[in-house]
């Protein structure tokens, strides 16, 4: 099918239907472009915008979130999930204003060597803030093109990835190629969505293969499921009489790298014996609490929170950089992994 038929189709929906008030798409230039493309991987729309506006506030420039420390941006981020992406925000605007003088590169290729930017973001930032002709392939993307071309396989698979960048690289149009990209992640979010897609409504079904053959829901292929492994770990909540908690901050790869968290133990018999060896001290009581899961991607985490009531506050408030008493009512600007902001809030 001639790329114009497709691209034609989907424009004239767009311009009737599209969502065109999202907040980055007001005051467009690539920074603005960028962080919310980062911001929506994995993530909806509506999750999405006022994380979005509340870091464009505090960091309104690549300048200001390059200066900014670390734990200012894992703050903003707390409960967004997928903090690697944080993290490679703040290394990739450093490297703008070190390598770069400020001004994010122009090419797909030269933006795709920045901290956490792939191929389909590249692609987002030269299509909506340059306004040039540039393919992107995100999760709605995908979605979209696997059912009308009818591309069978999980999208994750190499074989299947290339012949749906091919698509895409075939469908992209040379013109309106900034409305064509947001026109085709739209369709994507609110018509051809993964269960019950509003095939009527959709100006692409027409040639639909995956709706001429009534296989929708085969497209895209799943990725295939291995059961997730289950591992535990005791969350050690060391309360002062001052009402402080203990944290500490966890080394910057891996989970929750970067964030703040309770102590981990191996098993609630280990808090005494982990409050001595801290603060030299012996919890006044110890309070276990009603365990929970917490599922990563590639795990489940059995947590099961253990208050230690203390009879008095440490001396050493802050033996090191990496360690603090969190004041609750006048809480620090860190990040805070989630299972944490929910027992500090449980607490409340």
């Amino acid at each position: 099918m001639p790329k114009t038929a497709f691209a034609t189709r989907l424009l004239a929906w767009f311009d009737q239907h599209g969502r065109h008030d999202l907040p980055w798409q007001r005051d467009i230039n690539p920074y603005r472009v960028w962080v919310s493309e980062i911001m929506l991987q994995q993530t909806q729309v509506g999750t999405v915008i006022p994380y979005f506006e509340r870091f464009m506030a505090a960091f309104p420039t690549v300048q200001a979130l390059a200066a900014a420390p670390i734990d200012d941006v894992l703050h903003l981020w707390t409960g967004l999930g997928y903090y690697a992406r944080a993290r490679n925000l703040h290394k990739a605007a450093i490297a703008v204003c070190a390598d770069h003088r400020g001004e994010f590169p122009d090419t797909v290729d030269a933006l795709a060597e920045l901290p956490g930017i792939g191929r389909s973001t590249a692609g987002a930032i030269v299509s909506i803030a340059h306004r040039r002709r540039a393919v992107i392939l995100d999760g709605n993307v995908k979605r979209v093109l696997a059912r009308h071309g009818a591309v069978a396989g999980w999208p994750g698979k190499t074989p299947v990835q290339r012949e749906l960048w091919a698509l895409a690289e075939r469908l992209t149009p040379d013109k309106r190629c900034a409305d064509y990209t947001q026109a085709i992640m739209d369709l994507g979010a609110t018509l051809c969505t993964r269960s019950k897609p509003d095939c009527g409504a959709c100006p692409v079904a027409g040639d639909c293969r995956a709706r001429e053959q009534g296989r929708q829901a085969e497209f895209p292929g799943k990725k295939p499921r291995k059961p997730l492994p289950v591992r535990d770990t005791v969350m050690l909540l060391a309360l002062a009489p001052s009402g402080e908690v203990f944290l500490e901050q966890r080394p910057a790869p891996g989970i929750w790298g970067g964030l703040w968290c309770f102590p981990e133990l191996e098993n609630t018999a280990d808090v005494t014996a982990a409050c001595a060896d801290r603060w030299g001290l012996a919890p006044a009581a110890i309070e276990p609490r009603a365990a929970f899961r917490h599922t990563f991607s590639h795990y489940h985490l059995d947590i099961t929170p253990v208050l230690a009531r203390l009879p008095a506050t440490p001396g050493a408030v802050m033996a090191s950089d990496q360690q603090l008493w969190y004041n609750r009512a006048q809480p620090a600007r860190v990040g805070l992994a989630a299972p944490v902001a929910r027992l500090l809030a449980a607490l409340d």
